[in-house]
């Protein structure tokens, strides 16, 4: 606090942000264990109140329930002590096998995860999208702002599949369809990591624009392509081929710390892109509307479902987030006694 108020603080801004970003993501730990120490405080001293008056008991059950909130949310949080589990988090999401019900589960998703985000009070961003003339969308990158953004949509990276009778079709058979999530943490702008230019092949495509004479006229989207890994990332919601350009680089280097970050890690799992088709098999959640409603993990050791769909798609994911991060830290726990 001390260098926040000093006059110089803002000379440099780029500074400045950085360091407000610290702060915010050292209170981010810091309140909340300071909450749970002046109300465990508290509630002692009130359930002795209570003990004398009864009428303080319905009181006294409220602070219970509301620390154990706090202590559930500072436990999970605990959980995520990854390098960029504190980060921004950039989303994709590509339907898979199902055709326009595919693209139309691809939109649903977007959705799904928008209002999660809303829930937890984080900000989405769109980066990247291709509408399906027919419907929905063919591809859809996102950025997703707050603290330990990250840490709690890695566990959403693999296939989903939706069970449901079509929207598009004209009789009543269920149809299934297909969604690839990928999730990658936004680097900070500090975490140096170099490109040669003769490995970077640079493709530019027609954006597609905001509409009128500027639809699908300009060369401005812009697709980078890493040769050695064959790693890719592209950018088209900018007019300018130059903002273009930087926002695929940046996310070109995401990917790429990211890749390196899972091999320093060990990380055994595969992402769903390294599966092969993105159909029957390799889903890691059921969403399932017909003949019964079910939403249910498909992963061995995380063992949630809930018959609640419609409630899920609305956002509530975080039953499933929470399973995936006990798990992982368990797993992690496990190797580290087999090493």
């Amino acid at each position: 606090m001390a260098v926040m108020e000093s006059p110089t603080f803002w000379d440099n801004p780029e500074k400045a942000r950085k360091t407000i970003q610290q702060l915010k993501q050292m209170n981010a730990v810091l309140k909340p264990y300071e909450e749970l120490f002046k109300g465990s405080q508290e509630l002692t001293t009130l359930k002795e109140l209570s003990q004398e008056d009864e009428s303080l008991l319905e009181e006294y059950q409220q602070e219970v329930d509301r620390l154990s909130t706090i202590l559930e949310d500072f436990e999970l949080k605990s959980l995520m002590s990854g390098s960029q589990d504190m980060n921004d988090a950039l989303v994709q999401i590509k339907p898979g096998a199902g055709g326009t019900d595919a693209c139309d589960w691809a939109e649903i998703m977007l959705r799904m995860y928008s209002r999660w985000a809303q829930r937890h009070g984080f900000g989405v961003e769109i980066q990247d999208q291709i509408d399906n003339g027919e419907g929905g969308l063919q591809s859809v990158l996102f950025k997703v702002s707050g603290n330990y953004a990250y840490g709690y949509l890695q566990g959403e990276i693999g296939v989903h599949r939706l069970v449901r009778i079509s929207p598009f079709g004209g009789g009543d058979t269920r149809h299934t369809s297909f969604a690839a999530v990928d999730v990658i943490a936004e680097i900070d702008d500090d975490i140096d990591i170099e490109i040669k230019e003769s490995d970077l092949e640079m493709q530019t495509f027609c954006s597609g624009g905001p509409g009128g004479q500027h639809q699908n006229k300009t060369q401005s989207g812009v697709r980078l392509i890493h040769k050695p890994t064959n790693i890719r990332a592209e950018s088209r919601t900018e007019r300018s081929q130059n903002k273009n350009y930087e926002n695929a680089l940046k996310l070109l280097k995401s990917r790429l710390y990211a890749v390196e970050e899972q091999k320093r890690m060990g990380d055994i799992e595969k992402r769903y892109d390294a599966k092969g088709e993105v159909a029957f098999g390799s889903q890691i959640r059921s969403y399932i509307m017909q003949p019964y409603t079910l939403v249910r993990d498909e992963r061995e050791g995380i063992e949630i479902k809930t018959p609640d769909v419609k409630e899920v798609l609305d956002g509530n994911l975080d039953e499933f987030m929470n399973a995936h991060l006990r798990y992982r830290t368990q797993k992690r726990m496990n190797r580290k006694e087999s090493a």
